[in-house]
C-alpha cells in the first residue's frame, strides 16, 4: 500500500510516464468493483431512493460498467508497459480480476432482503465523478495556483469526502431528528407554514439563502470564538492546498450540528419542498466552488456574493486575515457585523493555522479536539514549495 500511495504521488508525471494512464485505470478499476458491490448488495450500499432510477436503467449500467472494466484492463496494460514501477497498474489489473471473478457486469443482487440502514457507496461515486469532472477542467484552465491534482494532503480530505457520503443515511438522520421533533411539537404553527410555502419558489429559494447564511455567520462564527467548538472546527482549517475538494475536510461532529442547525429553521418555517431542494443542490456546488482553486475577475460581484477569494482569505494564514469572512452567500452579512476583509487584488500567501498545530491524518484529526493540549505539541509539516 505504501508503494501504491507513493506512486500515485509521484513527481514523474508526464504524459508517456504511465502515471496517467495508471492512475485513470486505478480510478475506473476501483469505480468498477464498487459498482458490482452495488449490485451485489444494493441494500446495503446504494441510497434508497437512487434505487428505482438503478432499475429503470439497469441495462445502461451494465454497459457502462463493461466499459470501464475493459477500459481499467486496457490502461493498466499501457501503464505497466511505460512506467517503470508498475505498482499502479497491476493493482488496477488486480481490482480488474475481482471484480471479474464477482461476476462483473453480470453480477446479481445475492439476497432480496431488506435492510433498515444502508451506506452511500454509490452516492460516494456518483458525487466524486459529478463533481470533479465539473471542478477539475475548471481548475486546469483558470487556476489560481499550478498544483497537481492529487495535491498535498489529497486523501486526507478524500477520505472526509468519502465519509460524509457513504454515511449518508447516519448523517443526515442525526440532521434532521431534531427538525422531525421540532415540527412534530408545533403543529400549531401549520398555517404559517402553509402561508410560506405558497410564496413562490424563486422568493423562498432567496429566503432561504439569507436566513441560512445567517445562521450559518453565527453558528461559524461561535466555533471560531469559543476554544471547545474551535477545536473542531479546526480541523477544517487546517486544511493547507485549496482545491474543490478541500471543503470536505470537517470533523463529523462539525457536519452534524451544521446540517442540524441551518437544517432546523428552514423545515420549522415551513419552505416548500422545491425550493429546499433547489438550495440543498445550489449550497452543495456553492460550497465546493469557494474552496475552490480559481482566479476569477468577479469585478462588482465579488462583493454580493461569496467568491473564492473571499472565502479563500478566511483560510488565509495572515494574523489581519484571522476571524473574517464568515458568510457563505452574502459578504454583506460581515460588512454589516464588522467582519469583512479583502484588500484589494490580493490572495492569501498560505491557508492553515499558524504552527500547523492540527494532526495529520483522519483518525488522529477525529480524537484531536477530544484530547487535552500537549505542551509539547510539535508543528506539523509544511507543504512542500
Amino acid at each position: 500500500m505504501t508503494n501504491l500511495f507513493q506512486e500515485l504521488d509521484s513527481p514523474d508525471r508526464k504524459f508517456g510516464s504511465g502515471w496517467i494512464s495508471g492512475v485513470l485505470g486505478l480510478f475506473l478499476a476501483i469505480a468498477g468493483l464498487a459498482t458490482v458491490f452495488c449490485f451485489l448488495f444494493p441494500q446495503i450500499f446504494t441510497v434508497e431512493e437512487a434505487r428505482s432510477f438503478y432499475a429503470k436503467y439497469y441495462i445502461a449500467i451494465r454497459i457502462l460498467l463493461s466499459a470501464a472494466l475493459i477500459a481499467a484492463f486496457f490502461l493498466g496494460i499501457v501503464s505497466i508497459v511505460l512506467r517503470d514501477k508498475r505498482v499502479l497498474g497491476f493493482t488496477t489489473l488486480t481490482l480488474v480480476l475481482i471484480a471479474t471473478l464477482l461476476g462483473g457486469s453480470q453480477a446479481h443482487q445475492v439476497s432480496a432482503e431488506q435492510t433498515p440502514f444502508y451506506f452511500g457507496l454509490d452516492f460516494f461515486f456518483l458525487n466524486l465523478i459529478f463533481l470533479g469532472a465539473i471542478f477539475i477542467p475548471i481548475e486546469r484552465i483558470l487556476k489560481k495556483v499550478d498544483q497537481p491534482i492529487l495535491r498535498y494532503e489529497w486523501r486526507e480530505d478524500l477520505l472526509y469526502f468519502f465519509v460524509s457520503t457513504f454515511f449518508v443515511q447516519v448523517l443526515t438522520y442525526l440532521s434532521l431528528f431534531p427538525s422531525m421533533e421540532a415540527l412534530a411539537g408545533t403543529s400549531w404553527a401549520a398555517g404559517f407554514r402553509h402561508a410560506i410555502a405558497s410564496q413562490p419558489v424563486l422568493l423562498q429559494f432567496f429566503e432561504i439563502m439569507f436566513l441560512t447564511d445567517m445562521a450559518q455567520y453565527w453558528f461559524h462564527r461561535f466555533f471560531h470564538q469559543f476554544p471547545w467548538l474551535w477545536k473542531f472546527h479546526s480541523v477544517h482549517h487546517s486544511v493547507q492546498a485549496m482545491d474543490w475538494l478541500a471543503g470536505s475536510r470537517m470533523h463529523v461532529v462539525e457536519v452534524i450540528l451544521l446540517r442540524g442547525f441551518t437544517v432546523i429553521p428552514m423545515y420549522l418555517l415551513g419552505f416548500g419542498e422545491p425550493a429546499l431542494y433547489a438550495y440543498i443542490f445550489f449550497v452543495y456546488l456553492a460550497s465546493v466552488f469557494i474552496h475552490s482553486n480559481l482566479r476569477v475577475p468577479f469585478g462588482f460581484l465579488q462583493y454580493v456574493f461569496v467568491t473564492p477569494r473571499f472565502h479563500h482569505w478566511h483560510h488565509g494564514v495572515e494574523e489581519e486575515a484571522v476571524d473574517k469572512n464568515f458568510a457563505i452567500h452574502f459578504p454583506v452579512i460581515d460588512m454589516v457585523f464588522g467582519t469583512w476583509y479583502m484588500p484589494q487584488d490580493r490572495w492569501p500567501d498560505g491557508y492553515g493555522i499558524g504552527g500547523q498545530p492540527v494532526p495529520k491524518g483522519f483518525v488522529s484529526q477525529f480524537l484531536y479536539p477530544f484530547q487535552a493540549k500537549r505542551k509539547d505539541e510539535s508543528e506539523v509539516d509544511k507543504p512542500p514549495e
